[in-house]
């Protein structure tokens, strides 16, 4: 009895000497991302539970804005202070930090999960560089979507979802009359800019869209497109509230949620705002393709995992990229986030109305690709710049605009 009272005593003091498992001991990660939203926060949480039932330790840095999250990781990375992992889009700005020799590759990760087999072939050349892989991608989004109140439609006498713009804008002046605000306009740069690409795609179609910002085409066809494109942009400011500039993209969601406004031109992560305020769609709000759209603009998210000169994080990373596409966790970060999974083999029957919606233009490859994914970070920048002098100045010409807008890729 006092023997084993002694080895008992000895445990107890080897615990003491040593104390209980350190965080430090498991795998630490430090997170960067613009996702600050309730739906973006909740879709985020679903990965971190999982990274910490897996051992793994989270720190959160989010930023709200992507803008300002990008700036502040930039800002990390000159001061050699690079965080485990950061949240960003797939396309030439990740190209960029990867060719400069800033981001850990992730392929044995990938091959290990048989990435190759389970993602679209043009997502997966697109995670890639150099014949290895480097983003660990989270979903894909649509961003054609016109989001409406289902209330205020109603209210109107709206039956119908309008299939062409000239019905779309007799739609708008129901809700006007009404004393309804029209649209939700989430006055940003960025966000402006993701109306004009929907509506672009109207009106010069997959082809056309793919000539303007892949090769660049400067024909009399594109301008005409662009030109087209404008008339309806600025069709668009007699139907905004006067509250609209420098509206967040959530905030202007809530006024749709609310029955406050009638419409809103969004990426589907708005979604996640409606499901967090416990709305449903096809019974609470309609999710609609732009009027005479033959397809969809998509970006997709990843996240991207810097060199910190730290084996232990280095360690962390690649737990994360493992669970970022375990396919239940794709399945669950979609529900929240509003997006949809970019591994092919999850379990789709779950998806909402909306997302079956968008899974059947990509699946049918009736896809163009956001700017981000396909212009420098200098000419989005310039994109930005150009559709937001338009959007301001209700003077401004859409013949002459549409010819400046090609100065853009100069």
């Amino acid at each position: 009895m006092k023997t084993m009272m002694k080895l008992f005593l000895a445990g107890v003091a080897l615990v003491a000497v040593l104390g209980p498992a350190r965080a430090e001991d498991k795998p630490t990660i430090e997170i960067m991302s613009s996702w600050t939203s309730g739906g973006e926060a909740a879709a985020l949480n679903v990965i971190r539970t999982e990274f910490e039932k897996r051992g793994g330790v989270w720190k959160d840095s989010s930023i709200a804005g992507f803008g300002a999250a990008d700036a502040a990781f930039q800002n990390r990375i000159v001061a050699g202070d690079a965080p485990g992992a950061k949240q960003g889009v797939i396309g030439l700005a990740a190209a960029d930090f990867v060719n400069q020799g800033l981001m850990n590759p992730i392929d044995d990760v990938a091959t290990a999960g048989k990435w190759a087999d389970t993602l679209p072939k043009s997502i997966h050349a697109l995670i890639s560089y150099n014949g290895q892989v480097y983003l660990s991608p989270t979903g894909a989004h649509g961003e054609s979507w016109v989001f409406y109140s289902k209330e205020a439609f109603a209210k109107v006498g709206i039956t119908e979802e309008p299939k062409s713009w000239d019905a779309f804008f007799s739609a708008l002046d129901k809700l006007k009359a009404a004393g309804i605000v029209p649209v939700a306009w989430g006055g940003q740069a960025w966000q402006q800019t993701k109306v004009f690409n929907m509506v672009l795609l109207s009106q010069v179609g997959i082809d056309g869209f793919l000539k303007i910002y892949v090769d660049k085409d400067k024909s009399e066809a594109s301008v005409e497109g662009v030109k087209k494109t404008l008339d309806i942009l600025g069709k668009l400011r007699a139907y905004v509230d006067e509250g609209s500039p420098g509206r967040n993209w959530n905030d202007a969601t809530a006024m749709v949620i609310t029955g406050k406004a009638g419409v809103q031109f969004m990426g589907d992560w708005a979604k996640g705002e409606f499901t967090v305020a416990g709305k449903q769609p096809g019974k609470d709000y309609g999710c609609m393709i732009a009027p005479e759209s033959e397809g969809m603009v998509y970006v997709a998210d990843a996240l991207w995992f810097p060199k910190t000169g730290n084996a232990e994080t280095d360690k962390a990373q690649k737990l994360l990229a493992e669970v970022v596409m375990d396919p239940a966790v794709q399945v669950e970060f979609s529900l929240k986030k509003g997006s949809i999974p970019m591994r092919g083999d999850v379990d789709k029957s779950r998806l909402d109305a909306c997302a079956q919606k968008g899974l059947e233009l990509m699946s049918a490859g009736k896809i163009v690709p956001d700017q981000a994914i396909v212009l420098t970070p200098q000419q989005v920048g310039a994109l930005d710049d150009f559709v937001d002098e338009f959007w301001s100045d209700a003077s401004a010409d859409a013949a002459t605009s549409a010819k400046a807008f090609f100065e853009i890729f100069e």
